[in-house]
């Protein structure tokens, strides 16, 4: 057997050479972007910056800790604040009074101590502030055991490798990974899920066009499971050398696309060297997943490849009968209805997880994969729609054979319609949601005049009876139920007075010219979201709870609409927006511009780029298959009078057609998906600005197309010499 495989690989290595490339393609991505995963999941020890000399820090608390219910009991959850707070003034003085202390000049918090007449209830003041600064970190040079008995709960003490938390860009770095694990972890799951769909239509197409050979075999006295066996035997082998250079591929990889990232600021400056650590766990799930990618796309075909019968070696005729077996039409509706059915079922019970890019990552795939294993059975009625030339007989010979050829025609729309679906629904879905959020951001206000920046100050003279509403971001927590700890970024505003007069925001219930100090607007997410009911709150810096009345209420929007409370209830907060109807100085615009994602949008072409790869691999290697097997075809057609060019248009204008098909294809799942995100959209009571991208699509549709016209004509103008 195993000299028959090797000797079966040796005849035909071009038809397995798009498996081939598609496979260790996909495994040198899982490869590398594991070891990408690698390092920043367990990142590798740093020296502290800023107390390098001192052996124990004490830490100002980082994170909030609230008691919530349990099931019948009760535990602990945490949520990380904006930034530590200060070490408590008495816990100093203590520190101070046994060891000498380091404190940094540049590193300071604000420590703030609110105090009013009037309390919501004993021990949660509210009202006007008064501020003393501290120190969010000490260094000391004494035992750790000693420190921690003095420091207790009031604060963390840190050694080793952990007084990096300290440092000011401990948090960026983390903020940094976060993103690069989203990155690394899309990359290698859409490689994933493409190169199955390359190696399995190869494959399938490999098979299809040696049924002669296997009837042959058929009839020379091979039983349905030696067949079986021999394709799966190829499928291992070719699974095995491919997984092999996909690792050393990955290996060889990991380093540049690591110090590509840090020059884009999309990871940490030491990502560069660790990404090229020694994990080993990479290396086995990039091996073992191409192996079983291998196998398993093999084994569709395998199965039918048993079924081949002695008279399959008799057939000339190309016209395909039986292209949909039953498993590929269940398992292509099942995807199909899934991924629909998830469509409608979150935009009927949370439209905002449309917006996530989670959501408008995962089940597009669902649908385009449902898509592509029931291609053959759209290639025709498609084919029938789509703007053919009817005159002349090359415009009948691409249709007819189009038609006829529905497995050659399927296999080569297949991958065009993965690429343009993906291109479609991934750039659509995320510039939508862009859109839909600047859209929102300048609909918000009523102010001609916007100044936007880190830091930005109040003017210290206006024009009369001009109208200045300054605000800055700040953190709320809030009990969603007695079960969880919900952390929001809402908007502290300086004047309650201004920022309702210029606010354009979607209310739904009650006044904002009713927020005080004491009072909090809200939007439809919050339990408690009725007017005049109290939530309790607990503050950016951990202080509190607090509670505070709700005047307002929002609809949810893109996710930006609130809460908003006044800066008494927002410790350190600092403004960075000034809105106007007057000019100020520095003024900008009235369109406030959301955040710009550059992870996200970097790793959209990273994706878009990997996908056209794969896509023409794919093309490449079924047309390269399919039009070297057609030499009797063409010569019959020159027999009949046509002409070299006329041959060579109706075998270009056959893949041209399919890709045509692909493309319709993806199209139409481009528009379910942005249909349903266009409706939730509206559902949030958000702006519906749906951007299609049309760049994007057409360039992998005209790149499919040109790829598709040169791997036909190559071998199709040799057999027409």
């Amino acid at each position: 057997m195993l000299s028959v495989v090797r000797g079966g690989l040796r005849a035909r290595w071009a038809s397995f050479l798009g498996g081939f490339l598609a496979l260790a393609l996909g495994v040198g991505l899982l490869t590398a972007t594991g070891l990408g995963l690698a390092a920043a999941l367990d990142p590798p020890a740093h020296a502290p910056e800023r107390f390098a000399s001192s052996p124990v820090v004490v830490l100002g608390q980082d994170r909030l800790t609230v008691e919530v219910r349990r099931g019948p009991g009760t535990a602990l959850v945490s949520k990380p604040l904006d930034r530590p707070q200060p070490v408590d003034t008495d816990l100093l003085r203590e520190l101070r009074a046994r060891w000498t202390l380091t404190e940094t000049e540049t590193e300071t918090a604000t420590a703030t101590e609110t105090a009013t007449e009037t309390e919501t209830e004993p021990g949660h003041p509210v009202g006007a502030t008064a501020t003393a600064t501290a120190p969010d970190a000490v260094g000391l040079d004494a035992p750790a055991d000693q420190v921690r008995a003095v420091v207790g709960d009031r604060a963390q003490v840190l050694t080793g490798d952990d007084r990096r938390r300290a440092d000011p860009g401990h948090e960026r770095d983390g903020h940094e990974l976060t993103g690069l694990n989203a990155l690394l972890g899309t990359a290698g799951g859409v490689a994933a899920f493409v190169s199955v769909f390359v190696v399995a239509s190869v494959f399938a197409f490999s098979v299809a066009l040696r049924r002669r050979e296997f009837g042959l075999l058929r009839t020379a006295g091979a039983t349905p499971g030696q067949v079986r066996r021999l394709l799966l035997a190829e499928a291992a082998v070719l699974g095995v050398t491919a997984s092999a250079t996909g690792c050393a591929l990955g290996a060889l990889a990991a380093p540049p696309m690591a110090r590509a990232l840090v020059a884009r600021g999309l990871a940490p400056d030491w990502f560069a060297s660790a990404a090229a650590g020694s994990a080993g766990w990479p290396y086995h799930l990039g091996f073992w997943t191409g192996l079983c990618v291998a196998l398993a796309g093999a084994a569709a075909a395998a199965h039918r490849a048993g079924r081949t019968g002695p008279t399959d070696a008799l057939r000339e005729a190309d016209v395909d009968r039986d292209v949909l077996p039953p498993g590929r039409a269940l398992l292509g509706g099942g995807l199909l209805l899934a991924g629909l059915g998830l469509l409608v079922w979150t935009y009927a019970t949370e439209p905002e997880a449309l917006l996530k890019r989670k959501t408008y990552t995962t089940l597009p795939m669902l649908l385009t994969g449902g898509a592509a294993l029931l291609a053959p059975l759209l290639v025709r009625p498609v084919a029938r729609l789509l703007p053919v030339p009817r005159g002349g007989a090359v415009g009948l010979l691409v249709r007819e054979n189009g038609a006829a050829a529905v497995r050659r025609t399927a296999a080569v729309a297949a991958p065009v319609l993965v690429t343009v679906a993906l291109a479609g629904t991934l750039f659509g879905a995320s510039e939508s949601v862009t859109l839909a959020k600047e859209t929102e951001a300048r609909d918000r206000t009523a102010a001609p005049y916007v100044v936007e920046g880190r830091t930005v100050e109040l003017p210290g003279t206006v024009e009369g009876g001009a109208v200045v509403a300054a605000s800055g971001p700040t953190s709320l927590f809030v009990r969603d139920g007695a079960e969880a700890l919900v952390k929001y970024q809402a908007r502290a505003v300086a004047d309650p007075a201004s920022f309702a007069a210029l606010a354009r925001l979607p209310v739904v219930a009650g006044d904002l010219r009713d927020l005080d100090d004491r009072s909090i607007v809200v939007n439809e997410e919050f339990e408690k979201r009725k007017v005049g009911e109290q939530v309790e709150v607990w503050r950016a810096d951990g202080s509190g709870p607090v509670r505070l009345r709700v005047a307002a209420v929002l609809a949810r929007g893109t996710g930006d609409n609130g809460p908003y409370v006044t800066r008494a209830q927002a410790p350190g907060s600092v403004l960075d927006r000034l809105e106007s109807d007057r000019p100020l100085p520095a003024a900008g615009t009235s369109a406030a511009a959301a955040p710009v994602n550059e992870a996200a949008r970097t790793g959209l072409r990273l994706i878009l780029v990997l996908v056209l790869l794969y896509t023409v691999i794919a093309l490449a290697s079924t047309l390269l298959m399919a039009t070297s097997v057609r030499g009797g075809e063409l010569a019959s057609l020159r027999l009949a009078g046509a002409t070299r060019a006329q041959a060579l248009r109706a075998v270009t204008g056959e893949a041209v057609l399919a890709v045509a098909i692909g493309t319709a294809l993806g199209l139409a799942v481009t528009a379910a998906v942005l249909g349903a995100l266009g409706a939730g959209l509206a559902a949030l009571s958000a702006p519906v600005a749906l951007a299609v991208p049309w760049a994007q699509t057409g360039a992998a549709a005209g790149v499919c197309a040109v790829v598709a016209v040169a791997a036909s004509a190559v071998p199709a103008w040799r057999l027409t010499r």
